[in-house]
């Protein structure tokens, strides 16, 4: 007889015993998850000025704000500074790479009444790619120790009218937790709120997670396209900033409006609200044709048909048939 065989059979009643004890219970942490929220819209359609304002008003809240531009303009931060430009990452690095020194967080990362702000940059024009230049500076910030910063919300400013991988790196990469587009009653942007809907549809299908929290109306005219528009692929109105002489002025002199005690203030008091609350959404994005339903047949020249061209209108006058090079093989 095998003198193991009591032994092992010891051996495994005790590792049923262990395995029937339950584990002591997870201690949960203080610290809040952090909600980073990427923002896009078409180039000029106000992504910069709802961002400082919406920030400015987050951190009057009492909220630990991170606003982070993501366009290689470099503007998002200049309202929230009045106006001053600010060291970006990538510009930086370049530097202390070239003087065989190191960033630190004080070079790139300055902050204005609690709000907290940095410009990632880009390359010059014909220098190279924004994107890439996108990717790289997510990488510097990782170096900076980005996943150990405690902060209630970063806030993500992306271009959203450029296709290219970098812009889409928030979306692709699960990098935030939801996105919000700003938009106008104009064909332009809602079409390009409309591709960031489909981008955050395409992902989703490939096992991504990010969904569409809302639409910030800009500029709002009362024409109601926009709203439309968020009805139609189903997500929510945020807020709409009018399109008021007040608030043009005041942007176009680098102030900050979304002040609690301000005329706005209640106005971006409510964006911050919706903003931390709304839900990601997975929106249904329009085709073309439904996207054109919007708007009026004189705002998008329906009716203007489509007339193919010919090989004689290319040339100016009559096609002359010159002889082919083409190789022909007779079948054996």
């Amino acid at each position: 007889m095998n003198s193991l065989a009591p032994r092992t059979a010891a051996m495994t009643e005790q590792l049923r015993a262990e395995a029937a004890i339950e584990p002591d219970p997870v201690p949960v942490s203080a610290t809040k998850e952090t909600q980073i929220i990427a923002i896009y819209g078409k180039g000029g359609i106000g992504k910069s000025f709802t961002l400082a304002n919406l920030s400015y008003m987050m951190a009057q809240q009492g909220k630990r704000v991170l606003l982070i531009g993501c366009d290689p303009k470099s503007d998002t931060t200049s309202l929230l500074f009045g106006g001053r430009a600010c060291p970006t990452i990538i510009e930086t690095s370049s530097k202390r790479k070239l003087a065989g020194e190191q960033v630190k967080i004080g070079d790139v990362c300055f902050k204005r009444d609690g709000v907290f702000a940095m410009e990632l940059g880009g390359p010059e024009v014909g220098r190279g790619c924004g994107g890439r230049g996108i990717i790289h500076g997510f990488e510097l910030m990782e170096k900076l120790g980005f996943h150990e910063w405690g902060f209630d919300y970063v806030l993500l400013d992306f271009l959203g009218d450029v296709v290219c991988g970098g812009f889409g790196l928030p979306i692709a990469r699960d990098m935030c937790q939801k996105v919000i587009v700003v938009g106008s009653n104009d064909l332009q942007s809602l079409y390009v709120a409309n591709n960031v809907c489909s981008a955050v549809e395409y992902f989703r299908k490939l096992g991504g997670n990010v969904g569409v929290a809302g639409l910030v109306v800009n500029k709002d005219d009362a024409t109601g396209e926009a709203q439309a528009f968020a009805d139609s692929v189903g997500i929510p109105v945020l807020a709409s900033i009018p399109a008021h002489e007040d608030i043009r002025r005041k942007s176009a002199n680098y102030e900050i409006i979304g002040k609690p005690d301000g005329e706005w203030g209640p106005l971006f008091a409510d964006l911050a609200r919706n903003v931390a609350e709304a839900p990601p959404k997975h929106p249904t994005p329009l085709t073309h044709e439904q996207l054109l339903g919007l708007f009026k047949g004189d705002a998008v020249g329906r009716g203007v048909v489509l007339e193919p061209a010919s090989a004689e209108d290319m040339c100016g006058g009559t096609l002359v048939q010159k002889p082919s090079l083409e190789v022909i093989y007779e079948s054996v």
